[in-house]
């Protein structure tokens, strides 16, 4: 049989943090695939081009077995919308231009949203070369655009729900992270037949790579420690759960809330923290991917908290498989499809988000388990996401979608 050729449209890639990247390339590569990335020149998140590189016409380069094409974009990730709007719009252009003449003809394309406009070039390369496309959406536009407050305007918003439909219509196959994405997308009368759900999966090679040294691993005082690790911004509400830490701390409890990571919200916590004279809440800056792991090993349980809103509900934070590789036991403050995939595993317990009191109870109901009791509900979230999420079996699931759109296409 001839290997089949997949062109994989990703705005970020490699050495950008990113989601399905390098990894997702290479497995594909394992699977007989024969891969080109089509991407950009690597700025994100600082917007500005990464050392070694330089801005220019076409740049090949081979990673691991996986040939990668990077085209110009304007570097650009600030808080001017007209800077990253060109910066969407320069790299859609490019990889048209790119994907329509420059690219040796696939068997099928997949894409990878965000932003909207990589699906803008994907459709275009599937006119002008009659190429099937799975487009997979990672987030909900213009949903979280209105939630995260990047756009707020109702004209524009509805310009780009009309944009949206457009993509969804002009593709084969799309690929979404949760049951609510995908009936959201049927609400929306997208067809049924055409949605697939494939669950996303954790770095596993990085988180398990347990680069920290022990003397680095030092979460706060004893006690029974929660870690949230990632971004601290305003879509996480954290605040939230600093009232929850007062709460415990009146009551004489032992558990300590240490925070892992960066984000725009992290000054307003601390200077929360130093409000309400929390002597149990503890504040560690980012850490490499590669060390990430080492301190979520080290945690009594993990913490996951996003801000109570409709489209979270249907939203599945990537924290929660990070989380569960490691078999810890997980604090669930995410209602919808998050609580549901916890309480199926039985890896954790969910409480309902931005509510101080059901967060601290459920902080306590973790504290007062039996260390037993504690390991086998980390094993139950471990063993779930290697039946069920892991990379291994996400992967041979694209490779069955991918192969039945080229089958399908032939016909």
């Amino acid at each position: 049989m001839p290997q089949k050729r997949l062109l994989l449209i990703t705005q970020w890639f490699d050495p950008e943090p990113t989601f399905k990247g390098q990894l997702f390339a290479r497995e594909l590569v394992k699977l007989g695939f024969d891969v080109e990335v089509l991407t950009g020149f690597p700025n994100y998140p600082g917007g500005k081009v990464y050392p070694g590189y330089r801005i220019k016409w076409l740049q090949r380069e081979v990673i691991d077995g996986v040939r990668v094409t990077r085209v110009p974009l304007f570097p650009s990730h600030n808080q001017s919308p007209f800077g990253r709007i060109l910066n969407y719009v320069t790299f859609a252009v490019s990889a048209t231009i790119y994907g329509i003449i420059g690219a040796k003809k696939a068997d099928v394309i997949y894409a990878y949203h965000p932003p909207l406009t990589v699906g803008f070039a994907a459709v275009l390369i599937r006119f002008f070369r009659q190429i099937p496309v799975v487009y997979d959406i990672q987030d909900m536009w213009p949903d979280t655009l209105r939630a995260t407050g990047m756009l707020q305007n109702p004209f524009m918003l509805r310009v780009v729900s009309m944009a949206c439909q457009w993509v969804y219509k002009n593709v084969d196959q799309i690929v979404v992270l949760s049951p609510g994405f995908r009936k959201l997308l049927i609400d929306r009368n997208v067809p049924d037949s055409k949605i697939e759900i494939i669950y996303n999966w954790a770095d596993e090679t990085a988180i398990t790579s347990n680069q920290t040294t022990s003397s680095r691993i030092l979460l706060g005082p004893e006690g029974f420690r929660i870690l949230f690790a990632g971004n601290m911004g305003k879509a996480q509400s954290l605040e939230s759960v600093l009232v929850a830490a007062k709460l415990l701390q009146e009551k004489g409890s032992r558990i300590q809330f240490v925070f892992l990571g960066g984000g725009i919200q992290v000054a307003s916590l601390k200077t929360t923290r130093e409000k309400l004279g929390l002597q149990n809440v503890h504040f560690f800056p980012p850490v490499p991917m590669s060390e990430v792991g080492a301190y979520l090993k080290e945690a009594d349980a993990l913490l996951v908290h996003l801000r109570k809103d409709p489209l979270f509900e249907i939203t599945i934070p990537s924290k929660t498989q990070a989380y569960m590789t490691v078999s810890k036991p997980i604090l669930m403050a995410v209602g919808g499809d998050a609580s549901d995939l916890i309480n199926r595993s039985g890896g954790g317990v969910s409480v309902e988000p931005e509510n101080p009191e059901a967060i601290a109870m459920g902080a306590l109901q973790l504290e007062h388990m039996s260390a037993e009791k504690l390991k086998l509900m980390g094993d139950k979230a471990g063993r779930y996401y290697q039946d069920e999420l892991s990379v291994g079996v996400g992967v041979l699931r694209f490779d069955c979608l991918f192969k039945k759109i080229i089958n399908r296409a032939s016909n």
